[in-house]
């Protein structure tokens, strides 16, 4: 960009073919604008955030909270899967290698969360017990 100390020199406006949009919509008699129509910068400013001058910094701390509805708490269902992992001297990784499921969903089903079926039947293979002790594990199904 032009370095504002050096003589005013003019900028068009808008090249040839804007000038014929400009026309044709009624807008001729477009000006050119010079170097002082500008404001100019510290030549040291890169921008940034730019705030009003009229406007007091406000800590982001101090601003008003939007008010939210509160989240309906998740029904979190008790089970025994920690239980028995640890009895069999299993870590969160091994069961989870073995049941093909990621870590964060076995972390998940031990506090209580819901689950799929089939991540129940995984889970259950893993631990090495059968089917029918689904409800020993993970209590009764609504």
């Amino acid at each position: 960009m032009n370095n504002p100390e050096t003589a005013p020199e003019a900028i068009p406006a808008h090249d040839e073919a804007a000038q014929e949009v400009a026309a044709d919509q009624g807008m001729e008699g477009s000006r050119t604008l010079e170097v002082e129509d500008f404001e100019t910068t510290d030549p040291g400013d890169r921008g940034g955030d730019v705030a009003s001058e009229s406007e007091p910094d406000r800590p982001a701390a101090a601003a008003p909270k939007p008010k939210t509805k509160p989240k309906a708490a998740a029904k979190l269902k008790p089970n025994n899967v920690k239980k028995l992992r640890i009895e069999r001297m299993m870590s969160k990784a091994e069961l989870a290698r073995r049941a093909n499921l990621s870590v964060l969903t076995i972390d998940r089903v031990e506090k209580g969360f819901g689950s799929r079926m089939n991540t129940k039947r995984k889970i259950l293979e893993a631990l090495g017990l059968s089917l029918a002790d689904r409800v020993k594990v993970f209590g009764e199904e609504e």
